[in-house]
């Protein structure tokens, strides 16, 4: 007797009390640019959590060390001997292989995770909808992506609180507050409110400061994308649910013909 070997498929979703991990296609050379951009940015986007974390960390520490965010601002206006005298080039040795890691194991997670996600969906894998216990309740709904960006431009991580994604939105928020702190951004934005421009660039930290745009624009095009990607889920729900529960089990589309 032959015996038919069934490969295992991932599921679609994960839905936990605190976030919502999901299975989506997602364009490799999208997730490569953010890890360019910022070395973890693309693995958080994949779910590798703890991986891109590991990454942002890194990141952190050798760039602030070395002095890297600050020697690029001197070299950018010009100064080359400035940049050059406070770049500590021994960690920025330790700094390139782990950069150009973070952007290949990006691309290539990306890309393996589009073939099995071809593959759940071919085996039809089950959607949870549903999460519940003494901490909570989570469950898939049809939210506004407008709305989780608009939020996200407020304040980084309310777009992944509006999505029910609490473990994401108190990591970003952290984040936020950390750049925001050592960069001086909010005394800057005072002064130069104040009209006091020269206090307001002198504030600035500049190391820190840089960390900021790939940060922020990170927590804007996630809030918005996963808002998209969580719709097509629950609306993947809704007509399996009403394919298992209401259409007739004689029903057939014929394509390429009129149903009468």
């Amino acid at each position: 007797m032959s015996r038919v070997m069934r490969r295992e498929s991932l599921p679609r979703n994960v839905l936990g009390i605190f976030d919502t991990t999901i299975l989506h296609l997602r364009k490799p050379s999208i997730i490569a640019w953010w890890s360019v951009a910022f070395p973890g940015l693309g693995h958080i986007l994949l779910g590798h959590f703890f991986r891109g974390t590991g990454l942002i960390v890194w990141e952190i520490c050798i760039n602030s060390y070395s002095n890297l965010n600050a020697a690029m601002v001197y070299s950018f206006i010009g100064d080359i001997p400035s940049a050059k005298g406070i770049l500590n080039t021994r960690l920025l040795l330790l700094y390139i292989p782990i950069y150009l890691f973070g952007i290949w194991d990006s691309y290539r997670g990306a890309v393996d995770l589009n073939k099995e996600y071809k593959l759940s969906e071919s085996a039809n894998s089950p959607i949870k909808k549903y999460a519940m216990n003494t901490a909570g309740v989570n469950y898939l709904d049809k939210r506004n992506p407008i709305l989780a960006l608009i939020w996200a431009i407020f304040i980084p991580s309310l777009g992944q609180f509006y999505q029910q994604r609490i473990l994401a939105s108190f990591f970003t928020l952290f984040w936020a507050v950390i750049f925001v702190f050592y960069s001086h951004f909010a005394e800057a934005i005072i002064y130069l409110i104040q009209g006091d421009i020269q206090k307001s660039t002198q504030v600035l930290n500049m190391q820190w400061l840089l960390f900021i745009p790939s940060f922020y624009f990170f927590t804007l095009y996630q809030s918005y994308t996963d808002t998209i990607e969580l719709n097509k889920l629950f609306a993947k729900e809704q007509a399996r649910f009403l394919e298992e529960n209401f259409q007739p089990s004689n029903f057939h589309i014929q394509k390429g013909g009129l149903v009468e």
